[in-house]
């Protein structure tokens, strides 16, 4: 394991509750994370960049890739600005993923104004319906290539065949594939069916894995129940189309911030050094213009 290796985190999430003009409803009391349930016990007040190097310290952690957190605000590009003038003041983020609604008619106005900003790199998009065959969202899809930013995809691996037809149309746009597809089970039938539809993705250069996120699912994780995803995401992607990222600090209901870094040290141990520099540093420094 190569603690001398620096990481690039490609997956965290800042927020103050305090900004008058930005809200996080996820975060809020009381509110149930529709996906993995209870989550009181990682809710503070704020969480911004000082917070995170704090906790990131020990491993190296010299630039990090924001993901849109804010959600319940009116104007998406409200948390660009926020995250800009965060970065402008404390040096993180580097990069930022925002959001828009790339089923709206009107989304070329939000997406240009996001562009004002010079840490923007891409977009996620929590859309609705079946919207990877939708021509409203590809319609949307398709003025990222304008701007040269990726497309962070949030969904689980039945629609993968879906996104790697969509990514496939769109070659000049990258696809980056969040918390692996965000595998729900754990089971050997689950691993399979999942591995099976992830080999829509060999062969499209534009399309990124970013392994994170993992413990949301397999909250009492250990080396070996990560093992199998890490290491089939590698088999399919290679080291030169994969990041890693924690999700933090919303996986720290999971583990702490060093444990989760250093099981992806020793995860990928075995390849070159050349390689793992790729997965932790190079291909996130060249993928987000870091």
């Amino acid at each position: 394991m190569d603690r001398d290796l620096e990481f690039v985190d490609t997956h965290v999430h800042f927020f103050d509750h305090d900004q008058p003009d930005l809200r996080w409803s996820w975060l809020e009391p009381g509110v149930t994370h529709a996906d993995i349930g209870n989550i009181e016990g990682m809710k503070s007040r704020r969480y911004t960049a000082p917070e995170f190097v704090a906790e990131s310290r020990f491993q190296r952690v010299r630039r990090c890739v924001h993901v849109q957190a804010a959600l319940g605000t009116a104007d998406p590009v409200a948390e660009t600005r926020w995250l800009q003038a965060m970065a402008d003041e404390q040096g993180m983020p580097q990069a930022i993923v925002a959001e828009a609604h790339l089923q709206d008619p009107a989304v070329g106005d939000t997406l240009a104004r996001h562009a004002r900003f010079p840490n923007l790199r891409g977009i996620r998009d929590f859309a609705h319906g079946d919207y990877l065959v939708d021509p409203d969202f590809e319609r949307g899809y398709a003025q990222l290539a304008h701007h040269d930013w990726i497309y962070d995809l949030d969904t689980e691996y039945p629609h993968f065949s879906k996104a790697a037809a969509l990514a496939a149309r769109h070659p000049q746009t990258v696809m980056v594939v969040d918390h692996a597809g965000f595998p729900r089970a754990r089971t050997d039938d689950y691993l399979a069916a999942w591995r099976r539809e992830l080999r829509h993705f060999a062969g499209l250069d534009n399309v990124v894995m970013k392994i994170s996120g993992l413990g949301m699912c397999d909250p009492r994780w250990t080396l070996e129940s990560l093992r199998p995803w890490v290491h089939e995401c590698l088999e399919v992607f290679g080291p030169d189309r994969a990041v890693f990222g924690t999700n933090w600090p919303l996986d720290r209901l999971f583990s702490g911030y060093s444990d989760i870094v250093d099981a992806y040290r020793v995860l990928i141990a075995d390849l070159s050094p050349t390689e793992q520099h790729q997965l932790f540093v190079g291909n996130a420094t060249r993928l987000f213009r870091l």
